[in-house]
């Protein structure tokens, strides 16, 4: 069994293997290099490599960018 990493960052928990997946998923649905795509949300090829694997800790803007280049949202929870 895959062993899932949840994160608390700035008080927010994040899946990250799962954000990680669904960014890969829609870049390659759409048919998007990783390069182009980090060209166009701003951010190193780098950092698009490690947020698709799931091992990198993105910042919300970052995460807001990458959405917005590929059409999806980001919401947040804040559960009391």
């Amino acid at each position: 069994m895959e062993k899932r990493q949840f994160t608390a960052y700035n008080g927010l928990i994040m899946d990250f293997k799962a954000i990680g997946k669904a960014v890969r998923e829609r870049r390659k649905s759409r048919k998007i290099l990783q390069a182009d795509l980090a060209d166009i949300a701003g951010i190193s090829p780098r950092t698009l490599r490690d947020i698709e694997k799931g091992t990198a800790n993105p910042e919300l803007e970052t995460l807001m960018k990458l959405c917005q280049a590929l059409g999806m949202e980001v919401r947040v929870e804040i559960i009391k």
